[in-house]
């Protein structure tokens, strides 16, 4: 990897191995497209080109509202070349509140001045809608199509560049479109190299994904890095891999992937969703890492993995772990490669009413299993925070601090926000963890804890209780805490999405079984179980369910 910006080191690589294989592109509908790294320059520098046309210049904002295509790879790329800044948004889909989207897209582009909208053309109208008097072209991609006239030379190679805004990425969450995460070129190519190196990146190593582009995870790990650094890339559709799980290890046997990220629902989805006849012919011996990040990491999760996918050539040294944020562009902490990550066994009760993770044997009594996320790489340090922002000792949790070069420009035009996240030149990330043997844990959002009794409960663990009871359906659970009056503390409410139709009798078993499940696991009881029909569910931009947006809907419907 070469030059002081992402369009050098594409660019450099297509002048030097132009025959080379960018990616293998998969469809929604299983086809495959292979695109050479020539290919995929041309490709680009033709949006370039076309955006060039309609007036685009350096350093101006361009919204791709785009689902899983060229389209999408081409015009971000395209979008670069120029030298403006493109930022990918969550697609509309049926799992997304019409209403909600609608606001959250009309208040990032109006807060961001955005020069330009490209969706697709069935989709021109409702986004021309959604805008209203907000001034941003609205384009489709018809409109944009590329003519043969249409070229662009990369511009010559510049060290200023390097300090400029690359792209906006978006912090995940319920308001996370409001919160455009500026990143430099320069940062971004920092954070390449490092995670490089904490992933032992090697040229044979093929990264395959379903994730989504407009999360830091899709974008960085499964898009610009191997595109920067010369590593096959096979890139699925998110929509495919939540209908057919299975595809996803189709494609990492067909084309011996050896790295992939997934979330830790995923590892439940995959566990649950997936049948044997799915896997018969396939080799899973290559994947070298599977890596678990973006959300709170679960042992059982990894267990229940491991048990299903290991007759099919699954290693346990794959199951790795990385902690991540869009604000540091991808990569704040990875486990080591060829080694499961570290489980951490500690004291439930110490860690929930002390906040101290006191370790305890795997047998014994009380103890829980926390899972190390790794180490911080190379340019990023860690510390852990108290309450008045005293630097607190290992094992104490405590709110996780990030200093690093791979840390955003700033919260694009606004600077309010920007202010807010900083403590000195520490990133205040406002989740909580612990620092054992130089290794992080992380235990959960600051905002989202529920404090019962003087007991702190992550919601993450209560929604995992819902993992291995049959009836739910995977990934559908959220929980929350609402004050109870009665009882001077907070209550926990659960609810959960049904797998399909249930009886009165079918109804009383699931949640009978929650609540044991939350007696026995985390010795807590919950205050209210609400089993609903499937689509219930609010979700946040990055795909997962909002918890304050669920808990809005659930007071709005149950407690007015």
């Amino acid at each position: 990897m070469s030059g002081e910006t992402l369009v050098d080191a594409l660019s450099e690589r297509a002048a030097r191995a132009p025959q080379d294989l960018a990616l293998v592109f998969i469809g929604e509908d299983g086809t495959q497209q292979g695109v050479s790294v020539g290919e995929f320059h041309e490709n680009a520098l033709a949006y370039a080109g076309a955006l060039q046309r309609i007036g685009v210049e350096a350093g101006e904002l361009v919204i791709l509202v785009l689902r899983h295509s060229p389209d999408l790879l081409y015009s971000f790329w395209g979008a670069l070349y120029v030298g403006a800044i493109p930022s990918i948004f969550p697609f509309l889909t049926e799992k997304l509140d019409r209403s909600i989207y609608g606001e959250r897209v009309c208040q990032l582009v109006s807060h961001s001045q955005a020069r330009v909208a490209v969706t697709y053309p069935e989709f021109k109208d409702d986004l021309r809608r959604v805008l209203g008097a907000v001034d941003c072209l609205v384009l489709s991609t018809d409109e944009l199509s590329p003519a043969s006239s249409d070229t662009l030379q990369v511009s010559q190679k510049r060290a200023d560049l390097a300090h400029e805004i690359a792209f906006l990425q978006h912090s995940s969450g319920t308001t996370g479109l409001q919160k455009g995460v500026a990143l430099s070129n320069r940062t971004v190519l920092n954070q390449i190299r490092a995670y490089g190196e904490a992933i032992a990146l090697r040229p044979d190593d093929v990264i395959v994904s379903w994730l989504p582009l407009y999360h830091d995870m899709g974008l960085v790990a499964g898009f610009v890095m191997p595109l920067v650094v010369g590593v096959p890339l096979v890139l699925l559709s998110p929509f495919h891999w939540v209908r057919d799980p299975a595809v996803l290890f189709r494609a990492l046997h067909e084309h011996r992937g050896t790295l992939c990220w997934l979330p830790n629902f995923a590892y439940n989805h995959c566990a649950h969703a997936i049948r044997a006849r799915d896997l018969q012919g396939v080799d899973l011996q290559h994947w070298r890492m599977a890596i678990n990040c973006s959300e709170p990491v679960r042992n059982d999760s990894h267990q229940l993995f491991l048990q299903k996918f290991a007759p099919v050539g699954f290693r346990e040294s794959a199951l790795a772990t990385c902690y991540a944020m869009a604000e540091n562009t991808f990569a704040v902490t990875q486990s080591a490669p060829s080694q499961a990550a570290r489980v951490d066994w500690v004291d439930l009760a110490a860690l929930q009413t002390a906040g101290r993770a006191a370790p305890r044997a795997t047998t014994a009594a009380g103890a829980t299993a926390v899972v190390s996320c790794g180490y911080p790489i190379a340019g990023t340090e860690i510390a852990i925070a108290g309450e008045s922002g005293e630097v607190l000792d290992e094992r104490h949790v405590g709110e996780i601090l990030i200093r690093s070069d791979c840390m955003l420009t700033g919260y694009y035009r606004r600077a309010d926000l920007s202010r807010e996240a900083f403590a000195g030149d520490w990133y205040r990330s406002g989740d909580m963890g612990y620092l054992a043997g130089g290794q992080l844990y992380v235990t959960g959002r600051k905002k989202d804890l529920i404090i019962v009794g003087g007991k702190n409960i992550y919601p993450q663990d209560v929604e995992a209780l819902a993992a291995n009871v049959s009836g739910i359906h995977p990934g559908r659970a959220v929980a929350f805490g609402l004050p109870d009056r009665r009882l001077g503390t907070e209550g926990i409410i659960l609810v959960c999405e049904l797998d399909g139709h249930a009886g009165a009798a079918e109804r009383k078993r699931i949640e009978s079984a929650l609540r044991q499940r939350a007696l026995q696991l985390l010795d807590v009881t919950l205050s209210d179980v609400r089993l609903v029909e499937r689509r219930w569910l609010l979700k946040s931009s990055s795909g997962k369910p909002a918890r304050s947006l669920n808990r809005d809907k659930y007071l709005r419907e149950f407690r007015s």
